[in-house]
């Protein structure tokens, strides 16, 4: 029996869409603290069977916002990405993750959709013909404790003078027992600072992040303010 139970999925891992796939995930967090936290298999199933059934064009393609890991790690399978306005909800560390960024006993935090302000990030194009699968692949990576709720928002592509769509976004879940709401800044440093879960430290999660809105073009003034916080306290200066 392990003496610490976190240590039964600390170890880092570079997850891969096969892995999604094949629902490795689920198979190494069965035994650890974390397992009584994850939704069903029928659960999960049910959820993205709902997205399925209330799609905006039941016969079109469909689109995908990212606004975290979406933007730099994707994964799914897309005909075409574009930059996208989503209006109404803005990017926080919203999230306290026990599994791809901190432990049960070590969280860390990750970005959520929350109500109000704006928010750029990347659409992605998914061809009609491979919903099904993406679906329930994205499931797997987004959905395992209910943290999220999908829901189609609409949003604006390509600046103010691009064509207007809904997409499927993961916004926060303010009922679910991993909700951290609002933080301030050094709380929320402190938690970046020190975590690490399967895919790595929270610190890395967000110079990602950050490093893919660059990227795009897109700015983020509270990421970057979190960063240079980070950094300094990770290497304070020596001057008197």
């Amino acid at each position: 029996m392990l003496q610490n139970p976190d240590l039964a999925y600390s170890v880092r891992m570079s997850i891969t869409r096969e892995d999604l796939e094949q629902d490795r995930l689920r198979s190494i967090l069965d035994n650890t603290p974390i397992a009584a936290a994850l939704l069903s298999e029928a659960a999960l199933e049910a959820s993205w069977r709902a997205a399925l059934a209330s799609l905006p064009d039941p016969n079109g393609d469909v689109w995908l916002f990212g606004y975290g890991s979406l933007i730099w790690n994707p994964m799914v399978e897309y005909s075409e990405r574009l930059p996208a306005m989503l209006y109404g909800y803005h990017r926080g560390f919203y999230l306290y993750s026990r599994i791809n960024r901190g432990t049960w006993d070590n969280p860390g935090l990750v970005l959520g959709l929350d109500r109000g302000g704006s928010c750029q990030g990347i659409a992605f194009r998914i061809p009609a013909i491979s919903i099904e699968t993406e679906l329930k692949m994205l499931w797997r990576r987004e959905m395992l404790t209910g943290a999220y709720i999908p829901r189609w928002l609409p949003m604006q592509l390509n600046g103010k003078t691009g064509p207007r769509i809904k997409a499927l976004a993961f916004v926060m879940n303010r009922q679910h027992e991993s909700y951290a709401g609002r933080l301030p800044d050094p709380t929320v440093v402190s938690y970046l600072r020190d975590a690490c879960g399967l895919y790595g430290p929270a610190r890395d999660y967000l110079r990602h992040t950050l490093e893919g809105l660059l990227k795009e073009g897109f700015e983020d003034p509270y990421l970057a303010r979190l960063w240079a916080q980070l950094e300094s306290r990770q290497n304070p200066s020596t001057e008197k």
